[in-house]
């Protein structure tokens, strides 16, 4: 392994800070926008969880391998891991099937939903898997910040409003497909009731 882990700060907070970035396996490329997003990671010296996807996953990657960032983590299903261009500190999630399909590789995309302070997700507007990702985040009360690749602009959710807000934004195929495969409407009606009776 040829990146040093960064120097451990003092301040427990920064420590524990850590940042689940994710994407569309269609997008191929990062924006300057979203990189200088990254770099203000960086520059927090905060801990970053990725998988190891292609697509935006390995876009990140590449990124982060060019500024020479130690303080990442990158969760692997298993044995294998497809992608770990810095040779990172690697967490193994042990799956439940050998199948391998989307809800193989959304445990371990669970698994950093709950190890993260907050995520940041590039998305297409059509990716069920970074949409799922948006939505195990705000389940458990983590604010997200999405890059919405349609429009090249940044949203800040932390609700289900907001959600609702960006989902408008999509096309109405693309919503019929989150509803048949992640029960979307479930997901807004149990999140407004749980909000009612907060």
């Amino acid at each position: 392994m040829y990146y040093l882990r960064a120097s451990i700060n003092e301040n427990k907070e920064h420590i524990m800070t850590n940042v689940f970035i994710g994407g569309s396996r269609k997008l191929t490329k990062l924006t300057a926008p979203i990189e200088g997003r990254i770099f203000n990671i960086i520059k927090n010296d905060f801990t970053i969880l990725i998988g190891d996807a292609n697509g935006a996953d390995k876009c990140v990657q590449h990124f982060l391998a060019s500024k020479c960032y130690a303080n990442v983590i990158v969760f692997c299903m298993g044995d294998t891991c497809r992608n770990n261009i810095g040779n990172w500190e690697i967490k193994r999630i042990v799956a439940t099937s050998n199948e391998k399909n989307f809800d193989f590789y959304a445990i371990k995309d669970l698994q950093m939903a709950e190890e993260s302070s907050y995520g940041f997700m590039i998305w297409d507007g059509r990716s069920n898997g970074t949409l799922n990702n948006i939505l195990n985040l705000l389940r458990r009360r983590k604010k997200v910040l999405v890059y919405f690749s349609p429009e090249m602009s940044f949203f800040t959710l932390n609700g289900v409003d907001n959600l609702i807000a960006l989902l408008a934004r999509c096309e109405k195929g693309a919503l019929e497909k989150f509803e048949k495969k992640l029960g979307l409407t479930k997901f807004l009606k149990k999140e407004q009731s749980n909000l009612e009776f907060a």
